[in-house]
């Protein structure tokens, strides 16, 4: 029963998270919104099984990364409070992170999505 207990309350944790990195991160209320239109397109476009699988991966891994990377600068700053050469490289790396999974997801979603939008 405590291991129960447990895992409950981790997911607690977790959601805790999600509303912090939705209520503190103006690019996470982006992606929010970029999630609630690729998915209300796919479901209009009437999208294969195979392309819902390539853009719920594509969104699973922005919100992913936009997570770590805030996690990461949160870690950066208490670690690092005062401005520092190896801190902004952390920073900047992490948000590259983001940069990179999102150039990804828009182009799956071009590859999904254009063709029966066009």
């Amino acid at each position: 029963m405590r291991y129960w207990l447990a895992r409950w309350r981790s997911i607690g944790f977790a959601w805790a998270g999600l509303r912090y990195l939705l209520a503190s991160q103006p690019n996470a209320r982006i992606h929010a919104v970029a999630t609630l239109a690729v998915l209300a397109a796919g479901y209009h476009l009437d999208v294969s099984r195979l392309e819902w699988i390539a853009l719920v991966v594509a969104i699973a891994l922005v919100w992913v990364a936009e997570a770590l990377n805030t996690g990461i600068e949160r870690v950066v700053d208490l670690a690092s409070p005062e401005q520092h050469p190896l801190a902004a490289q952390a920073k900047d790396v992490a948000a590259a992170g983001v940069l990179l999974a999102s150039v990804a997801a828009v182009v799956i979603g071009a590859l999904v999505l254009g063709p029966k939008l066009f």
